[in-house]
């Protein structure tokens, strides 16, 4: 199993909080607009106070960056070292449409750098855990944790995974590139943080993101992702990274398995886009 001292606690955090999530789930919760015009609703604020106090107690010298609770500072944040990144409920959109697919995520960064991420589904109770060189894991409610890998080759068709909601004409323009290379490619549709998990789990070939994306969308699934073989890069190939930045938006990035064959040619078909 996974080794990390915080990560026992963090797990039955995230579960804690997806109880706190399930009985505003159907149940026609008021959903009200932030800001940047995303919407917020009773159950991400219930899962937000949860994590906050959970992690405070659990390491009170590591400050916790929500997206419920995102307005600190650069100046602060840019002193810190290490820092809990959270979503507690990433998916807003699929939770109040009654989808299951949502998740709670948490991950400590530490130098810009994902230590380990947890993903929890609130519905069934599944959670995924892993970093980089660490491993990564599966556990069903009530179930051991299971090891979860990445796959190096298509099982049959090139499956991509994409977003319901977000894409963009860069995107398409990847996806026209790859189905040239790979043939008909197999599209498949997930919300949320589940995206990134349906790789580490082998279940996919790639995940493509020239839409917008935000620090606590991502983070705790690459952390999962890594940990299973896979990376996420930017579009330049460099690895996605943390550091504190005056906005939260990541750039475009592709998931992948890093031993893949294909790896550099998925990288230059995307450079091409940059």
């Amino acid at each position: 199993m996974i080794s990390h001292p915080h990560l026992p606690v963090v797990i039955e955090l995230v579960r804690q909080a997806g109880a706190a999530i399930l009985p505003f789930w159907r149940c026609d919760t008021e959903v009200v607009a932030k800001l940047d015009d995303s919407p917020v609703t009773a159950a991400d604020l219930a899962a937000h106070h949860l994590l906050l106090a959970g992690l405070q107690q659990l390491t009170p010298e590591i400050p916790v960056l929500s997206e419920e609770a995102a307005d600190i500072p650069l100046a602060e944040r840019a002193r810190w070292t290490r820092w809990w990144l959270v979503d507690p409920l990433d998916g807003t959109k699929e939770f109040i449409s009654g989808s299951e697919e949502f998740t709670v995520n948490v991950a400590l960064i530490e130098q810009g750098r994902v230590v380990f991420g947890v993903v929890g589904m609130p519905t069934n109770g599944r959670c995924y855990f892993g970093g980089n060189g660490l491993g990564a894991w599966c556990a069903e409610a009530h179930a051991p944790a299971v090891p979860v890998s990445v796959r190096v080759a298509p099982a049959d068709a090139f499956s991509v995974v994409a977003s319901r909601r977000h894409s963009s004409p860069a995107q398409e323009r990847l996806l026209e590139g790859l189905s040239e290379r790979f043939g008909d490619l197999q599209l498949a549709s997930v919300g949320s943080s589940l995206k990134f998990c349906m790789l580490a789990e082998g279940n996919a070939d790639c995940y493509p993101r020239l839409a917008p994306t935000s620090q606590w969308d991502t983070a705790a699934a690459q952390g999962v992702l890594e940990g299973a073989g896979g990376e996420v890069l930017d579009l330049k190939g460099q690895a996605l990274t943390y550091e504190a930045r005056e906005s939260f938006l990541n750039p475009s990035f592709i998931a992948l398995p890093q031993a893949a064959a294909w790896r550099d040619e998925l990288v230059q078909l995307a450079r091409a886009l940059d």
